[in-house]
């Protein structure tokens, strides 16, 4: 596994989910967590889905957003703040500010698309 991993070695991809993910540590050799950076479009919501047994948690970078777990609107959400989400617990968040809304996903043990689970409304 690398020490270090350039930022410049990342690429930022479209994800089904309605974002842009620039995955920054998912690998085998780290099966304990991932971590990503999600940007979401002003005025876009997210799929709703759950992550099969992963906890997840967000750590806003920039921008203003709407946070919903388990079909509930739990709060409003900007730079600094952290939110914890439930593995299992359905999820998405909504840019309601006029910038890019910017903040890494760290998933415990790490993401895999076979966790992802949309979730029909």
């Amino acid at each position: 596994m690398k020490t270090i991993i350039k930022a410049q070695a990342l690429d930022e991809k479209y994800f089904e989910e309605d974002c842009f993910i620039t995955e920054i540590l998912n690998s085998r050799e780290s099966p304990e967590l991932s971590v990503s950076k999600a940007r979401v479009e002003p005025g876009v919501t997210t799929i709703l889905h759950r992550l099969k047994d992963t906890d997840e948690k967000y750590y806003i970078l920039t921008g203003i957003g709407e946070m919903e777990i388990d079909r509930k609107r739990v709060g409003e959400v900007r730079s600094g703040d952290f939110v914890i989400i439930p593995k299992n617990a359905t999820q998405r968040i909504k840019n309601i500010g006029t910038d890019d809304l910017v903040f890494l996903c760290i998933c415990f043990p790490r993401f895999t698309i076979e966790n992802y689970i949309e979730v029909k409304e």
